[in-house]
């Protein structure tokens, strides 16, 4: 059996660097990327292949990262694309150049690394290799908080989005999942603009208006919850690994569209679910009621 080759993104911290570690750590070949590779030295040291990629930096520069896995290795079997930030701020507090910058690496670096993976991933799944493609979405994808608004909306559209790439890459046994993690002890709610340990950026003017109201409320949370998450990233990273090879806790199992890890994140899951279908019922004389008759 051929050996599996991944690339990930947004490997310098978190989620990213933990897959690669764990790939690596099976001795799979795992390209690893990150804006700044220099971050990447753990890794390399580990036997990763590494290269700068900024997601958002548009189409070519995304494919012909990818295709370095291809001229190293011969193919690429996995994708994951870990790059991503939180945005944290009432919408009134954030600039329309800071939601453009969010969107435009959490969602079209998303679409920029689907799309230079699918041909490349199509021709190893022809060739007979068990392949898979993966981004993360977040608890975040099932509901809205005061201050993550933006951040909601970018792994909301995540998740949806890696939905319809599932259907279009289903007739080439693609595996094709969102990850939807709770809360992880990650560096992602560390605050910052930037630095290697940094992926929560906050408004540079605070609104005193929000004070006492719930926008100070996440705020707190977050502070709160920070670096005592009930996530271990080592174990989620693990059942990553398995789900995406269809080995070990998911041997044999196709991977779902939408991977949902820690409990915490279930919960939200099943209550927002539950919050959607009371609604519904609700109101659904109503939405009924606008139908034609003739």
């Amino acid at each position: 059996m051929s050996t599996p080759v991944f690339f990930v993104t947004g490997a310098s911290s978190g989620f990213g660097k933990a897959v690669a570690l764990d790939a690596l750590g099976r001795g799979y070949h795992v390209v690893a990327s990150a804006r700044d590779a220099s971050k990447l030295s753990e890794l390399k040291a580990a036997g990763a292949a590494v290269v700068d990629l900024d997601v958002s930096a548009g189409d070519a520069v995304v494919a012909a990262a990818l295709q370095t896995a291809v001229d190293l290795y011969g193919g690429l079997t996995h994708v994951v694309n870990a790059a991503g930030y939180v945005l944290e701020g009432a919408v009134e507090e954030i600039t329309q150049d800071e939601v453009a910058a969010i969107f435009a690496t959490n969602v079209l670096g998303t679409t920029a690394t689907a799309r230079a993976a699918a041909p490349l991933l199509r021709a190893s799944s022809q060739a007979g290799r068990q392949t898979a493609l993966a981004s993360f979405g977040s608890l975040a994808s099932y509901t809205a908080a005061p201050s993550a608004a933006h951040y909601s909306a970018t792994k909301a559209a995540v998740s949806r989005l890696m939905e319809g790439i599932a259907q279009e890459l289903a007739p080439w046994d693609i595996d094709v999942t969102t990850i939807e993690p709770g809360y992880f002890r990650t560096e992602l709610l560390n605050t910052g603009a930037g630095s290697g340990v940094s992926r929560m950026i906050t408004p540079k003017t605070r609104l005193a208006v929000y004070d006492g109201t719930p926008v100070a409320a996440t705020r707190r949370d977050l502070a709160a919850v920070n670096n005592k998450q009930i996530g271990d990233v080592v174990k989620g990273s693990r059942v990553i690994v398995d789900v995406l090879t269809r080995t070990g806790v998911a041997h044999g199992r196709k991977a779902p569209v939408n991977l949902v890890l820690g409990a915490d994140c279930v919960d939200r899951a099943r209550k927002t679910w539950a919050e959607r279908e009371a609604s519904l019922k609700e109101w659904e004389d109503v939405s009924r009621s606008t139908d034609r008759t003739e």
